[in-house]
């Protein structure tokens, strides 16, 4: 994905996004979204067209897990299907040409500032007096031996990054969701061979993504199994999977693993000053949290469905609470 400051149509939202330049302390908004995924673009959005000055702080590159699907059919108005890589875009360069403000910044502490709230940041503080977080959920690790040292080695959490490294390899999969099977199918066009290695005997991913996979001649599905290790020196070389049916235990030779079971709320940074559940936000029906001022949307939120539909959904609604909350305070 583009920074924050490329690659938008010049005009105000140019001006807008290149104004900001580096937070300095005592800088105010009167809405701090962070988090730079749809959830985050879409929320900031809404903000400025209630009229808000609003600032979008996003630590790495807008687009969030968004932008690492390889093709995304379930999102409305794209009947043909759209790249998760173009959907983030569009929504991003909306979002630009309202005027939304963005710095590349990591949010490292927010905590209570008399009636305000103020956000640490690795480019200086913000004051506010509402917060939307957007920070959305990073993948979770297999947490087994050979992953965290071949990380740089064919262990990958993102086959739109990463595929085109293995094209004509063999690959494994690992995970039954929707991302597991998306990334199986993704990776059946450019890999030889791809297995898709899943704890039970049966996917949880959506009907259609299954019918997809299941008619890939390249796609092997490795049922009841769980890879106990992943195996190399330097570069991936194997999979040790143990079948939990048989208590058998194979060695796969691949060249790439390709991990998708699930993501874990990225709200560390909060300490326990949020009301959590699992690690992520509990929030009402208006968005709202366990503290007055502060809202979520998207994947951080403990919601029972992550889609972009709800992520989208989400935002609309926290951005419409955040908004009422600081006109009240207007008086």
């Amino acid at each position: 994905m583009v920074s924050c400051y490329s690659q938008v149509t010049p005009g105000v939202a140019d001006t807008h996004l290149r104004e900001v330049g580096i937070l300095s302390v005592g800088n105010k908004h009167e809405v701090v979204v962070v988090g730079g995924g749809v959830a985050g673009c879409t929320a900031a959005l809404y903000s400025r067209r209630y009229a808000l000055d609003v600032v979008l702080l996003e630590k790495a590159a807008p687009g969030g897990l968004t932008a690492t699907a390889s093709h995304i059919e379930n999102y409305p108005g794209f009947p043909e299907g759209i790249s998760g890589v173009e959907l983030a875009e569009r929504v991003r360069q909306q979002a630009a040409n309202a005027g939304v403000k963005c710095i590349i910044a990591e949010v490292r502490k927010l905590q209570r500032d008399n009636d305000a709230w103020l956000l640490e940041t690795s480019e200086g503080d913000v004051t506010t007096p509402a917060v939307i977080i957007a920070t959305g959920a990073s993948p979770r690790k297999l947490n087994v031996p050979g992953e965290s040292e071949l990380r740089s080695g064919g262990v990958s959490y993102c086959a739109t990054c990463d595929g085109f490294f293995y094209r004509d390899r063999v690959v494994a999969v690992v995970g039954g969701g929707n991302t597991a099977v998306d990334e199986a199918i993704y990776l059946s066009d450019i890999a030889t061979k791809v297995y898709l290695i899943h704890r039970r005997d049966e996917l949880r991913a959506e009907a259609y993504l299954q019918q997809r996979a299941f008619a890939r001649d390249n796609i092997e599905f490795v049922w009841n199994s769980i890879v106990t290790e992943i195996l190399g020196s330097d570069l991936v070389e194997g999979v040790r999977v143990y079948n939990k049916k048989t208590d058998a235990q194979t060695d796969l030779a691949v060249d790439g693993v390709f991990i998708a079971i699930g993501h874990v709320p990225n709200t560390g940074w909060l300490g326990d000053l949020l009301e959590l559940k699992d690690g992520f936000i509990i929030t009402d029906k208006y968005m709202a949290t366990s503290q007055p001022g502060i809202f979520a949307a998207g994947d951080v939120r403990d919601t029972p469905l992550r889609q972009i539909t709800t992520a989208v959904g989400d935002a609309a609604i926290a951005a419409y609470s955040a908004y009422q909350y600081v006109v009240s305070r207007r008086g």
